[in-house]
């Protein structure tokens, strides 16, 4: 069956871990969780292909998993946490991986993240409803204009006296003194 079209599929550089693409990536991403026990990684390490069999990928999550194709593996319902562990397995950081997964050097990656990330001018959708989300727009209204707050009332100095606070009385330790009472 083919993945229903959802408006944030058009979102340049990102494949939205969804509903569907869990279902969809499932045995890839279990798969990856395998790769958490070391006999698990030998025994990858050993025969790949055989070793994927036992997750009933479709050919092309076994094709990208085989290329190490780690935008492909999202875009089929991988999990980047999950397929992060791939990664791992071959002996990569996270930044190697999402270096390569920008096109970008490992440096010129941490130096963008560093730098505050990409814009997100031009990055929020490809069909043109380049318009922020109408929660992310509120959120701007909202900062933008502070409610106003309400003038502070005079307070009269026999108003002023500082208010006492409760001292928090020591815990008692009820068995030691039980054991204590037994003993006499």
């Amino acid at each position: 069956m083919a993945r229903e079209q959802q408006d944030y599929d058009d979102i340049p550089g990102t494949f939205v871990f969804d509903a569907e693409r869990s279902r969809q990536g499932y045995g890839i991403n279990m798969f990856c969780m395998s790769l958490m026990q070391d006999a698990n990684r030998r025994a990858f390490k050993a025969n790949e292909a055989e070793y994927l069999k036992k997750f009933h990928l479709t050919p092309e999550q076994i094709e990208a998993v085989l290329k190490r194709d780690y935008n492909r593996m999202l875009e089929l319902g991988g999990n980047i946490y999950f397929t992060a562990k791939l990664g791992a397995t071959d002996g990569h950081s996270f930044q190697h991986l999402a270096a390569e997964m920008t096109g970008s050097t490992q440096q010129d990656y941490a130096d963008m993240m560093l730098g505050g990330g990409r814009s997100v001018e031009g990055n929020r959708s490809r069909s043109g409803k380049n318009t922020p989300s109408k929660f992310l727009a509120a959120g701007a209204a909202a900062k933008a204009k502070p409610a106003a707050k309400p003038a502070a009332k005079p307070v009269a100095k026999s108003a002023a006296k500082p208010k006492a606070t409760a001292k928090a009385k020591p815990k008692s330790n009820s068995k030691s003194k039980s054991k204590s009472a037994k003993r006499k």
